[in-house]
């Protein structure tokens, strides 16, 4: 029973929900404009797209177990898992479940060809997907210790994963999603910036080039405001061209949470005491609430 829990702990649940929620979002929109929703094309959709983060995350939590295991600031949603180590999960029983869910992976991609026969343009999403999915943490590319490998993955998971979703359902590109996405883009690179903080002293020892490592936290904080304020200009300048207005609100909506990231953020900055499972958890809700309501709004108009 102990190993049951650590391996759903090491799987993150939590985050394999936030990112059920973009894939809902890119149907969502798809269902908005008319299109009728073809139920086997999204299980099997979400399924890929689960199956891929699941592989990504085991990944990660193998090949940064021992920096993991040097953290000393590790909270509610960073850190690692804490599934793996002395008395707990073996390391390789991460490499195990990442090498299998690979292998459901590929296998449900040809049932994917085959079942839905979706348009060329999949593929490549798809390709970009992986490649950047599995790079994240494995050698020799190993993106999250290049300074860009927060891009890639807010790019894969906020902008990527929905619109693979609407053109399994709509069969073409429409710029809706765009409109929708970029803002959540600047969310998910300004949530990855507060959950690289705490980790800051482990990964310069851990000599591990995260993105606030290479332009440091004063850096960093900046950046994640500025990130928390663009998308939420982006929304306002996507109603200008045509953005639909209960879409735009919804979005707005959540602009309290990001205030309040701003404040977290600056008063640190300045001096104070941090509260890291705030700041962290803080971000994530910004993220997912922002979805969540985008979601929700689509699917209901």
């Amino acid at each position: 029973m102990k190993s049951i829990k650590l391996f759903i702990k090491l799987s993150r649940p939590l985050f394999l929900f936030g990112v059920a929620i973009l894939y809902a979002l890119g149907v969502g929109i798809a269902h908005y404009l008319g299109v009728r929703i073809n139920w086997e094309a999204y299980v099997l959709g979400q399924t890929w797209v689960t199956l891929l983060q699941l592989s990504t995350t085991y990944l990660n939590e193998y090949y940064n177990a021992w920096a993991d295991r040097e953290n000393n600031n590790r909270t509610y949603l960073t850190g690692g898992s804490n599934a793996l180590g002395e008395g707990k999960l073996d390391p390789l029983i991460a490499l195990i479940a990442a090498l299998t869910t690979l292998a459901f992976l590929a296998s449900l991609t040809v049932i994917l060809a085959t079942r839905i026969q979706p348009p060329f343009e999949t593929y490549f999403i798809l390709f970009l997907a992986f490649i950047g999915s599995f790079f994240y943490s494995a050698p020799p590319l190993r993106l999250e210790a290049s300074g860009y490998g927060e891009l890639i993955v807010s790019v894969i998971v906020a902008f990527l994963v929905p619109l693979f979703a609407f053109i399994l359902q709509a069969g073409s590109l429409h710029r809706l999603i765009a409109m929708t996405t970029f803002p959540l883009v600047f969310l998910h690179l300004g949530m990855l910036i507060a959950f690289e903080l705490p980790d800051y002293a482990t990964d310069i020892k851990c000599e591990k080039r995260t993105l606030v490592i290479r332009i440091g936290w004063q850096n960093g904080m900046i950046l994640h405001n500025l990130l928390i304020i663009s998308a939420f200009l982006l929304l306002l300048v996507a109603r200008i061209f045509g953005y639909p207005r209960f879409a735009l609100l919804a979005g707005l909506l959540s602009i309290p949470v990001g205030l309040f990231q701003i404040f977290q953020m600056r008063n640190i900055a300045s001096g104070g005491k941090p509260n890291w499972n705030l700041l962290t958890i803080g971000a994530a809700s910004l993220f997912i609430i922002t979805a969540y309501l985008l979601a929700f709004t689509f699917w209901t108009n």
